[in-house]
Formats: structure tokens, C-alpha cells, sequence
């Protein structure tokens, strides 16, 4: 299993979670934990995907969903769970 962490942030709007989860999909991402929240009309999402079946490399999954972020007004970014874990530890 090669798990990766994916944020989503921005205004809410409607079919962010579909247009994501769809990209995913096409890409043989599998989705292993989703968290998402709206607060006073911000939407936060947090996904735990597993890219081991996936028919991209990771740099350019990561650059796809920034793209994706973009067309539909929201943040996205991805990264290798090892390299979160890093970033976040005390």
C-alpha cells in the first residue's frame, strides 16, 4: 500500500467531493478514509488514498488535482503519507 494524504480547502461550492472522488477514480486511487467539514460556508476535506494501483506517477497526480483545484476554486494538495508524517510529528 502506498498511502498519500489529500487536502481540499476553499468556499464551499456544490460537487467538490464528486469532482474529486471522480478524478480519483479514473486514476485507480483508492480511497482508504475521508473527513470533510463546513464551517460558516469554508468546506475542509482530508482524504487518506492508497496510489499503488494508480496509472500515474505521484508528481503528476499531485499537479492534476492542483489543476483540478483550481477549476473548481478550491486548494488541493497531496501529499506521500511519509513525507506528511515528517512535516507533522513533534
Amino acid at each position: 500500500m502506498k498511502k498519500t494524504i489529500i487536502t481540499v480547502v476553499g468556499k464551499d461550492t456544490v460537487g467538490i467531493i464528486a469532482k474529486v472522488c471522480t478524478y480519483l477514480a479514473e486514476n485507480g486511487i483508492n480511497i482508504l478514509d475521508i473527513s470533510q467539514t463546513i464551517v460558516q460556508g469554508y468546506f475542509n476535506m482530508m482524504m487518506i488514498v492508497d496510489t499503488a494501483k494508480a496509472s500515474k506517477r505521484s508528481a503528476e497526480i499531485s499537479e492534476e488535482l492542483k489543476e483540478l483545484g483550481v477549476e473548481i476554486g478550491v486548494v488541493i494538495k497531496c501529499q506521500k503519507e511519509e513525507i506528511f508524517d515528517m512535516m507533522h510529528r513533534i
